[in-house]
């Protein structure tokens, strides 16, 4: 197999038709260079030059390979390039596992900035709960996690990155959505309420139990449901009210009115980042970077 020493040779030849001129080219003499390209067509077992005491030419088969050596060096140059930008985080692949609720209020930030600062580093998303998050994260399945506190487990390290208020989710003809002023946390004593499933969504189970805690309400349960567009289905469907993360807004349900609530916690919902410390994926910590400033630049804004 000729290597890619002989390809340069070759090419240096074939451009300059001048044994001379190439081997100043390559810093050479021309003896050795000689020989390369005797080689090169041994192994081929085809004549690249036809030669002459005078002149050099390149014969039919040498100006095919020859557009076939420079396809292979520019791969090869290429290839070298990409391996360095790997090293260096710049390219590279990073699986992304998210929330639901995530992919409404935060993913799409990350994706934004990442293809704007990381432009060479491919996501590849995952929808998943916490819990699954956290079992492919430790298995290798994904490299990062967007994910609801609190995670722990191996080497996980953790990021908050982004919190968030809890808004009403009202029939468009209940009496809390028609009146003018914002439903009160109280106003949810003994009303019929679609509550999280305390199994599958036990971040937001726990959220509303604390703040119908705090509040001393006590709300009339009637449906469990895991996701917040199917809570907003079955307010739609008038067979109670909800609570549900501001970022629920981009479901846009029609006949469903989004308030906010006095009485709560102003930015109770939590969303933080996680991955293993122990990851050596180059591409991991470009996106770490990328991410951070956005949750530092996200922080800024809500002080400011």
């Amino acid at each position: 197999m000729f290597s890619l020493e002989q390809l340069v040779s070759f090419v240096a030849v074939a451009e300059e038709l001048h044994y001379g001129r190439a081997a100043e080219r390559l810093s050479m003499t021309q003896p050795p260079l000689s020989r390369r390209i005797q080689l090169l067509e041994r192994e081929l077992g085809v004549e690249l030059f036809d030669r002459t005491h005078r002149t050099v030419r390149l014969t039919p088969a040498g100006r095919v390979f020859l557009v076939e050596a420079r396809k292979i060096l520019r791969s090869s140059q290429e290839a070298t390039l990409y391996v360095r930008r790997a090293r260096k985080g710049e390219v590279g692949v990073v699986t992304v596992g998210f929330t639901a609720t995530a992919a409404y209020s935060y993913l799409e930030r990350v994706l934004a900035a990442a293809n704007a600062e990381a432009p060479g580093v491919d996501l590849v998303l995952r929808e998943m709960v916490t819990s699954a998050q956290v079992e492919e994260l430790l298995a290798g399945g994904v490299d990062l996690g967007m994910v609801r506190p609190p995670v722990t487990g191996g080497d996980i390290v953790t990021l908050p990155l982004w919190r968030e208020p809890l808004l009403a989710a009202l029939p468009s003809a209940h009496p809390l959505a028609r009146r003018k002023k914002n439903p009160d946390v109280r106003d949810f004593d003994g009303e019929p309420f679609i509550m999280y499933s305390p199994s599958e969504c036990r971040y937001f189970h726990d959220v509303l139990v604390a703040v119908f805690r705090t509040a001393r309400v006590l709300p009339e349960y009637t449906q469990y449901a895991s996701q917040a567009h199917t809570v907003l289905a079955l307010v739609k469907a008038e067979l109670g009210v909800a609570l549900v993360p501001a970022a629920a807004a981009a479901l846009r349900f029609e006949g469903v009115v989004l308030r906010p609530v006095d009485g709560v916690e102003s930015r109770p919902v939590e969303l933080e980042l996680m991955w293993r410390r122990s990851n050596d994926n180059p591409a991991l910590g470009a996106l770490l970077t990328v991410i951070g400033n956005l949750a530092r630049r996200a922080r800024q804004s809500t002080v400011d």
